[in-house]
């Protein structure tokens, strides 16, 4: 009976001496993430092309996809031709107004012709006055011509002004049918296939730049202190059956507040409730994937 207890303390005295060597070399751990972006449609129709798949490497500013353009194209020659009509009935002023100034012109010359005949006696003061008031309605004629003119022809030039900026519109949604890659990187998920129909705001397909990722960690209110934007760290990718390497990274984000530890998450104190989120970039040497646990250490 008592080698037995012997045994049992030898044995529980070893466990511990384990469990003190094989305690952890890391100061956090976390899962390797990269800044995605998910490219979605913007004009209704066909999807006509969609020339990339699952794991290719796109350039940014390179056209991966097209949707159908047909009816954009023939309601963009009907704005113009609508507003190549309005400009035409556009009014020429000077030339409406010449007949009303031609017949100004002749009754000037007979009013001044009537007051040289009246300052000879040879006319009455009614028909000079007659003549004169004749001058006044035409001159007012005139004026009045030209106002509605002026008015006609400014409303028919914004009406042409906004018939162009509905063209400009319908081009804009023209070049939005063309799909253009915003990021150069990786296509991590399809969506749709060529054939499908786009509707705005439908996931087309997801990207990210795989080549700088960084590891979200997780790090304890105690260890804050030790710990500062930019500083360089080791980043360790545990690659399975002791498999493991070492990259150099550097703290680009530290939370401002704490949240709770997410249950996958594991830290220096397993005591601690509350952590802040780290953010480590890390340069990917193409082994590196999304969602693989990694650890930080100091």
């Amino acid at each position: 009976m008592r080698k037995s207890i012997n045994y049992s303390i030898i044995a529980l005295s070893a466990a511990i001496l384990t469990s003190c060597g094989g305690k952890a070399t890391y100061d956090a751990t976390g899962i390797f993430e990269a800044t995605t972006v998910t490219v979605s449609a913007e004009t209704p129709g066909k999807i006509l092309e969609l020339n990339l798949a699952e794991g290719d490497s796109i350039q940014a500013g390179k056209e991966v996809a097209l949707v159908d353009t047909v009816l954009l194209s023939l309601q963009g020659k009907q704005s113009r031709s609508h507003r190549i009509s309005t400009e035409v009935s556009s009014p020429d002023i000077s030339v409406q107004l010449t007949s009303l100034r031609a017949q100004i012109a002749h009754q000037q010359n007979e009013v001044e012709r009537f007051a040289r005949l009246l300052a000879d006696g040879a006319t009455t003061q009614k028909h000079y006055d007659d003549n004169l008031a004749q001058l006044r309605v035409l001159q007012g004629q005139l004026e009045a011509l030209r106002s509605t003119l002026g008015k006609n022809k400014s409303s028919i030039a914004d009406n042409a002004e906004s018939l162009g900026y509905q063209g400009e519109n319908i081009a804009e949604q023209i070049s939005k049918c063309h799909i253009i890659a915003p990021i150069t990187g990786t296509v991590l998920t399809k969506y749709v296939e060529a054939g499908e129909y786009a509707v705005p705001g439908k996931p087309l397909f997801r990207m990210a730049n795989l080549n700088d990722i960084y590891l979200r960690c997780y790090f304890t209110a105690s260890q804050l202190a030790n710990i500062k934007i930019g500083q360089e760290v080791t980043v360790i990718a545990d690659f399975g059956k002791d498999e493991q390497y070492e990259y150099p990274g550097k703290i680009r984000w530290i939370a401002e507040e704490s949240e709770f530890t997410p249950k996958s998450i594991q830290t220096e104190d397993s005591r601690a409730n509350l952590v802040y989120a780290v953010k480590v970039s890390v340069k990917n040497d193409g082994r590196l994937k999304l969602g693989q646990y990694g650890e930080v250490r100091l």
